[in-house]
């Protein structure tokens, strides 16, 4: 029986998992009317959104620590709020500078949330004593749609990026505050001089970032080149082309929601290795497929293949017997991200050398390199079991 406690922390988990993917979606759609305004070309634009990848992986490396000193719980209500004051900064900036700084804390922001969430969800799963972290990530994604038609909604009124940004984050700031009180009280962890433990890069953590980064690094290559893999490769038109990011999103959504039931089934190591191989199967079809419908199954399966996985990897991290769970989920996280970044720059390289769908083998390989990792979260999947029964 699931205490009601429990069950409205899962709850306050779940909207600060949305509001983080809604805040996002409405910068997303906002990175138009937003480079117009400051007056700046695509080349500065490229290079500012990597300062903003750069804010975001210091504001994991920072946060993790911060966790562990203050709580999950704590680190997850300012680095939300935090999130929403910095979602307005972007939308009044008029000059290139003021635009960088903006996005460096809006990244930084960003970064601090994904690991404190990522933290408490892992304790709250903990208390649920059954795999429910992949629900978490399924609600980002419903945030991120919903993000994206209030933004695109917002545009078509006709409102300025301030404007937009500006309620966006006060329903950021609302959702936040809401959630604050319902999240589950982490204590300070302490180690025998009354430090706040640091944990370290040992060999599991580099192995799960390791798997986070070839995992995320896929669904990085889905999310940017999927479209135009199928415009080239097919010679579509940019409205049928749009379809193959459409069914990845979809059956990414779909997979998340139904991963936990698969994981608390199969186990997260069967999961990571089934799915991994089912993502493996579809992007085969992608390389090989002449015919627009298999194209599109193919995403479809890449998209099925890795919803489940990543969010295992966290539990693995939070649940780790060494080290500190705040420190081994920021470099766990970190070492993702890093992935979800490069692996669209890596494809566009390899794509002037070759051909778009000839640089998808980078993706099939990782995929597959996966499956052969799966067994890095059994450990910690033992521990969790062994932890629920206990509490």
């Amino acid at each position: 029986m699931i205490a009601p406690d429990t069950r409205r922390a899962r709850a306050a988990v779940f909207a600060v998992f949305g509001i983080n993917g809604f805040l996002l979606a409405v910068w997303v759609v906002h990175i138009p009317a937003v480079q117009e305004r400051a007056g700046i070309g695509n080349a500065t634009l490229g290079t500012l959104l990597l300062m903003l990848a750069v804010g975001a992986i210091g504001g994991m490396q920072a946060t993790g620590r911060l966790a562990d000193r203050f709580g999950s719980d704590r680190t997850t209500t300012v680095a939300g709020a935090a999130l929403a004051v910095a979602a307005v900064g972007p939308g009044l900036a008029s000059q290139t500078w003021q635009l960088a700084i903006a996005l460096v804390l809006f990244g930084f922001a960003n970064g601090a949330l994904d690991v404190s969430m990522n933290s408490q969800a892992v304790v709250v799963e903990q208390r649920y004593r059954r795999p429910i972290m992949a629900a978490f990530h399924g609600l980002f994604s419903v945030g991120g749609v919903a993000g994206s038609l209030v933004g695109a909604a917002m545009l078509a009124a006709g409102w300025a990026p301030a404007m937009s940004l500006a309620v966006a984050g006060a329903a950021g700031l609302v959702v936040v505050a809401v959630a604050s009180g319902q999240l589950v009280r982490v204590p300070r962890r302490k180690d025998h001089d009354g430090a706040a433990p640091r944990g370290g890069y040992s060999r599991r953590v580099v192995l799960l970032g390791g798997l986070a980064f070839v995992l995320m690094l896929c669904e990085g290559v889905a999310n940017d080149w999927s479209v135009l893999q199928v415009k080239e490769h097919l010679g579509s038109p940019d409205s049928v082309a749009a379809l193959a990011f459409g069914v990845f999103s979809a059956t990414m959504t779909i997979g998340r929601f139904t991963a936990d039931r698969v994981a608390t089934r199969i186990g997260p190591v069967a999961l990571v290795r089934y799915g991994a191989l089912v993502a493996a199967v579809g992007m085969g079809a992608v390389i090989v497929s002449p015919w627009l419908p298999l194209t599109l199954v193919g995403w479809g399966l890449f998209g099925v293949g890795l919803a489940g996985a990543v969010p295992q990897l966290f539990t693995a991290a939070g649940n780790m017997t060494t080290g500190s769970p705040g420190a081994n989920m920021s470099r766990v996280v970190g070492m993702g991200y890093i992935g979800f970044l490069a692996g669209p720059a890596c494809i566009g390289w390899l794509s002037e050398a070759t051909s778009l769908t000839a640089a998808m083998v980078v993706p099939l390989a990782c995929v597959l390199g996966a499956a052969v990792m799966a067994p890095q979260v059994r450990e910690n999947a033992r521990a969790t079991r062994v932890r629920g029964r206990s509490g």
